[in-house]
């Protein structure tokens, strides 16, 4: 049983974009691993950018320049 954690920055993925995330993921595993597609779970998590950092600052800092 697959447990996917997909984590993004929260700046206006549509619920169209999110789904073929969640089918990309489902198929892959189903192709490469022969996992099945009724037991795989993926979860997609929408952050913030000020609760997300790279180098030392803040994504929402990272943008402003």
């Amino acid at each position: 049983m697959p447990f996917v954690n997909i984590r993004i920055t929260n700046e206006g993925a549509t619920t169209e974009q999110k789904q073929r995330l969640i089918q990309g993921v489902t198929d892959l595993l189903a192709d490469v691993l022969g996992k099945n597609p009724k037991t795989t779970f993926v979860i997609i998590d929408e952050v913030d950018t000020d609760n997300w950092g790279i180098g030392g600052e803040s994504v929402t800092e990272l943008r402003k320049k």
